[in-house]
């Protein structure tokens, strides 16, 4: 009766401290996959479109894998397991994926549907490994504890670990810019181009039925996968912004990330402090959400000679998706509440969802952008990814962020997020 009553009770720091820290490698290479990896497959010569089929490669092989490994780890547990394995391979591949094109060398050719292929190829393998850590690591929190606050305090505590894994990246990434010569246009245009738990023992779980029949589940995939859209997406065009669009220094593209995610940290540890009830939540996500339609109209007229307003809004949204972030994987807790012989399929099939659709999103926007830069650029007009008057990168940055997020608040409303009355699991489910 001890245990059962200690597995409700609030969790201490070291137990969340020590689950905060368990996705920090997944964190970098997301950080550096949506920050850096469009910029890198169209520096080195990819065109948009074919930079934007390696991404969409990337996030479908991650969508599918996170729905095989919510099945699987419903059915046999082993969490720790699953997280180890997908770490491995994350680690394994993913300087592969920046790392240069291995079949290019294989077969001595720089075709441009060899390099596509090829790095199409490493970063199916880089989110196979990702998808797995994920899904493992985000159902564990339902498995930890049954405190609903506990659960939102691990939520937040492996947010703010977020942020200080991409500001690790960020500040390498700071560095290497201030100490590389900036490229002109005729430097670009000079660059090389391509030519075009116990084996064999399972447990009763929950059926997928069992959540399609809940309006909340719905309601919950609605909010989560327009959260990550928010924050992917923005991420993934921050770069092209402030460079192509603000003409800012080449160390703003790692010194204004930074700012959010520092930002970001501070709010999500006070996050911690807080006791956590589903009215609650919606009135913080609500806050981040109308946070970002502000920052978002403020980006979208932003004038390149007011750039230096870039540094107050990036403090903005870094509250802003502190906020929406924490709150909105915290509503999944809220949804899986004691059902947790299920909860490994709600983290996998909401993470497919998300996945998906920032890929679509990310192809659809960086599909529209131009091969080649503007010869004759001008000042009102937004560089190489510009249709209109505004540019791709301008809308990527701060119209679909901030539909994203007044849908979100809209979806939020609608929900009933009834605090659950703990009670004690009848079998551990953290297997090692």
């Amino acid at each position: 009766m001890e245990d059962e009553d200690a597995f409700a009770k609030p969790l201490g720091r070291q137990a969340v401290f020590y689950y905060g820290v368990g996705h920090m490698l997944n964190d970098i290479t997301s950080a550096c996959w949506f920050t850096y990896l469009l910029v890198y497959l169209t520096d080195i010569g990819l065109p948009p479109r074919d930079a934007a089929i390696v991404m969409l490669s990337g996030q479908i092989a991650d969508g599918f894998t996170t729905i095989l490994a919510g099945e699987l780890i419903d059915r046999f547990g082993h969490f720790k397991i699953w997280h180890g394995a997908g770490s491995i391979l994350v680690a394994v591949s993913f300087s592969s994926v920046f790392g240069g094109c291995l079949p290019c060398k294989i077969f001595c050719s720089n075709s441009s549907t060899l390099q596509t292929v090829g790095y199409s190829m490493f970063a199916a393998i880089f989110n196979v490994g990702w998808a797995a850590t994920q899904v493992s690591h985000m159902s564990m929190v339902n498995c930890i504890t049954l405190n609903s606050t506990s659960r939102v305090v691990l939520a937040s505590c492996r947010n703010a670990f977020t942020m200080v894994a991409n500001l690790s990246l960020y500040g390498v990434a700071l560095a290497v810019f201030n100490s590389i010569k900036p490229h002109t246009l005729v430097d670009v245009e000079n660059q090389p181009r391509l030519k075009k738990g116990v084996h064999g023992k399972g447990y009763a779980r929950i059926s997928w039925s069992h959540w399609f029949r809940k309006v909340l589940y719905y309601q919950v995939a609605l909010v989560y996968v327009l959260t990550r859209l928010v924050t992917n997406v923005s991420q993934a065009f921050l770069a092209f912004y402030v460079i192509n669009d603000l003409q800012m220094s080449q160390s703003s593209k790692a010194l204004v990330p930074a700012i959010i995610y520092i930002c970001s940290f501070f709010v999500s540890v006070m996050l911690q402090e807080f006791t956590w009830t589903g009215q609650r939540l919606k009135t913080f996500y609500s806050a981040g959400g109308i946070l970002w339609i502000v920052c978002g109209a403020g980006i979208f007229f932003l004038p390149r000679n007011m750039n230096a307003f870039m540094y107050i809004i990036s403090v903005i949204i870094g509250i802003a998706n502190a906020l929406m972030t924490v709150t909105g994987v915290s509503m999944q807790s809220f949804l899986v509440g004691e059902d947790l012989h299920g909860c490994a399929f709600v983290y996998g099939s909401l993470s497919f969802l998300d996945k998906i659709s920032c890929g679509l999103a990310l192809f659809f926007l960086e599909s529209h952008g131009n091969s080649s830069p503007n010869p004759n650029p001008n000042p009102n007009l937004l560089g190489r990814y510009s249709v209109g008057f505004f540019s791709v990168s301008r809308y990527g940055l701060s119209v679909v962020p901030a539909v994203c997020a007044l849908v979100g608040v809209a979806a939020t409303y609608t929900m009933n997020l009834n605090t659950p009355a703990p009670k004690p699991v009848m079998e551990p489910l953290l297997l090692a």
